[in-house]
């Protein structure tokens, strides 16, 4: 893998910039992997990666229906942070953070993980009382998370119109390692660094079903491209994962929302944090080309689309004009949508299966984007060593069966 730096910048472009390599290969499908991921989004890049560098697994193939990054890595809002309220969530999320906080170093790609602080509103009573019951929790866990009063939260993020609205603020509480990373960067990086240790990273290739042994176990995926044999297969598929795992027989507790996301005209620096308010329901960051990066709720409905509802929307626009009353006169630029899979618990899976040699990765909802390292690393684990990391380990399918749920619902500080 050609090494990226300063020097390495000035020596090419004497060359004219001629000289670059691909980022990485387009291969042609093999007809036998050890592992095959199924979503070539940051979740299952990450995980190939991981196979590779920490497991020595390199005989890896991930296959993607369109294009890489394509799905909810390249359609969500960039927010990175960790202040989740169950022990078992803040692990999981921390161990993301602090991943994330030598990523870019460590896979030789510049991710722009900015550690800009996520800033979580309370505009009443019951709002301060279960940010201050996180703070307690996170520093209990070791996560970093703070109170601020109304003034506080004045003074680190300016912008904000604390009073003259429905709902005044009344404090926050301020997780300073959160921040935002580039979402692209993130998938071209994993891929870029999976690809230099042998990876396969196979595009335009729909998966069409699994195929199962008379044994019950994994044989291999039936794919666009023809048949491709695994010993193991992971599916990191987002808010298709129920479809893909219903080819192998399996009803999986899923249900898929359309998720929407927009961004205004660019502008000059003007917000220097992350806010997210669940009482009026907004979240907004601006990014590093200057734009506001805003997110709004999921739909009411289930639905495979990636447009969303336009209502949504707009009410999502009525509340940043509320907290940020200068951004009345911004023009927004474009709108989307991502499709989100959400758990009756809210809270992911990342497991082994009842079918031999098939493991998921699903579920995260609206959370996913942060946690992308982290599910990626303790994933490898668990298909590599066919059992969980003790990370990942309470996230499995059978605690829906069994009651032993991990009830983030409110975490996630959107309504879905």
């Amino acid at each position: 893998m050609q090494k990226f730096s300063g020097f390495e910048l000035f020596r090419r472009a004497l060359g004219g910039h001629k000289s670059w390599q691909p980022q990485w290969r387009n291969p042609e499908p093999k007809a036998e992997y050890d592992v095959v991921i199924v979503g070539a989004g940051g979740h299952g890049l990450a995980c190939a990666y991981y196979l590779a560098k920490e497991h020595g697994i390199t005989n890896v193939a991930v296959i993607e229906r369109g294009w890489l990054g394509g799905g909810n890595t390249g359609r969500n809002t960039t927010i990175v942070r960790s202040n989740y309220l169950f022990d078992e969530s803040a692990a999981l999320y921390e161990h993301a953070v602090k991943l994330w906080e030598g990523l870019s170093q460590d896979l030789n790609y510049n991710v722009m993980y900015s550690a800009r602080g996520v800033l979580m509103l309370a505009h009443n009573h019951h709002d301060e009382i279960s940010f201050k019951r996180h703070v307690h929790a996170n520093r209990l866990n070791g996560v970093d998370n703070e109170w601020l009063n109304a003034e506080q939260v004045k003074e680190f993020c300016p912008p904000l119109n604390i009073k003259s609205m429905r709902y005044p603020i009344i404090g926050g509480a301020l997780q300073r390692r959160g921040g935002t990373a580039r979402h692209d960067a993130v998938a071209w990086g994993f891929a870029r660094a999976a690809d230099s240790r042998g990876v396969d990273i196979i595009q335009n290739c729909e998966v069409k079903g699994i195929r199962r042994g008379p044994d019950g176990a994994v044989e291999g995926v039936e794919t666009s491209r023809g048949f491709i044999r695994a010993k193991k297969v992971g599916v990191s598929a987002a808010g298709h994962t129920s479809v893909v795992m219903a080819m192998a027989g399996l009803r999986m507790p899923l249900e898929s929302y359309p998720l929407q996301a927009l961004v205004s005209e660019p502008v000059k620096p003007a917000f220097p944090t992350v806010v997210m308010s669940n009482t009026i329901h907004a979240y907004i960051s601006q990014s590093d080309k200057g734009e506001m990066v805003i997110g709004a709720g999921t739909d009411a409905y289930t639905s495979y689309s990636q447009r969303g509802a336009l209502h949504i929307a707009a009410h999502t626009l009525d509340a940043i004009c509320e907290l940020v009353p200068q951004f009345r006169r911004l023009r927004m630029l474009r709108n989307w949508g991502g499709i989100v899979d959400v758990t009756p618990d809210r809270s992911p899976i990342i497991a082994k299966t009842p079918v031999p040699g098939l493991y998921v990765n699903c579920g995260w909802g609206t959370g996913g984007f942060k946690a992308t390292p982290g599910s990626g690393h303790v994933f490898a684990h668990t298909i590599a060593r066919d059992a969980p990391h003790a990370i990942n380990a309470p996230f499995t399918l059978e605690r829906f069966r069994d009651g032993f749920l991990i009830d983030e619902a409110a975490a996630a500080a959107v309504a879905h």
